[in-house]
């Protein structure tokens, strides 16, 4: 598959990217420039010398991805959809983005905002799009050293129930990684916010901890 990564040249997007290519899709990074898009791909190449790699400014490589990741931080959401707009009516769109801001003294605190989760509110703006939320949980730096396995499961919410399972199909592929259907986009409020979690229990016991439901 052709997957685009909007904002992919953080951690989280290069990792992800850095996964998908390891399992064979073709990649595309994007970002505000087309000279940051190209290093992101260049990484990706690093780590990954068989990716089929590109890189460009965001509305560049969306344009034939089949499934087009959101991997950037909520602050940049609104804006970044609008200007995206109707180039992404159609496709599959994953939300990575978990609404946080880090305070002093606390760390990782979850926003509540407007629409009730960042997933929720992109499918608002984006009413042609077919929206999924997955894979705020997982660890950057995991996602990074694709020689092994993670050990974790992909919560995927969305209304779209073949959508879905093209995403739940992504998380499978790779090494120790279950993807789980986890219900209606309402859903992701409450996967969104366990990152800001996720990220405090990595800070206190200087690790890299994830999802794992049990009993499925």
């Amino acid at each position: 598959m052709k997957l685009a990564f909007v904002g992919g040249t953080g951690p989280e997007g290069l990792g992800l990217a850095m996964r998908m290519a390891h399992a064979g899709h073709e990649v595309a990074i994007g970002s505000r420039s087309t000279e940051r898009g190209e290093e992101g791909a260049a990484k990706v190449r690093e780590v990954v010398p068989a990716a089929v790699a590109t890189g460009g400014a965001n509305a560049d490589v969306v344009g034939d991805a089949e499934v087009v990741f959101l991997t950037f931080p909520y602050s940049g959401q609104h804006d970044t959809l609008a200007a995206l707009g109707a180039k992404l009516d159609g496709k599959i769109v994953c939300n990575v983005v978990a609404p946080l801001e880090f305070e002093k003294g606390i760390g990782a605190v979850a926003l509540n905002v407007p629409g009730a989760s960042a997933a929720q509110e992109a499918a608002a703006q984006l009413p042609n799009a077919r929206v999924v939320s997955a894979f705020q949980n997982m660890s950057a730096e995991k996602l990074m050293e694709i020689d092994h396995e993670i050990d974790c499961d992909v919560l995927v919410c969305g209304r779209d129930a073949e959508a879905k399972q093209v995403v739940i199909g992504l998380a499978n592929q790779v090494a120790g990684v279950r993807g789980v259907d986890a219900g209606g986009l309402s859903q992701s409020r409450y996967v969104e916010m366990l990152t800001s979690l996720l990220i405090n229990l990595n800070r206190k016991y200087k690790t890299q901890t994830s999802i794992r439901v049990v009993g499925l």
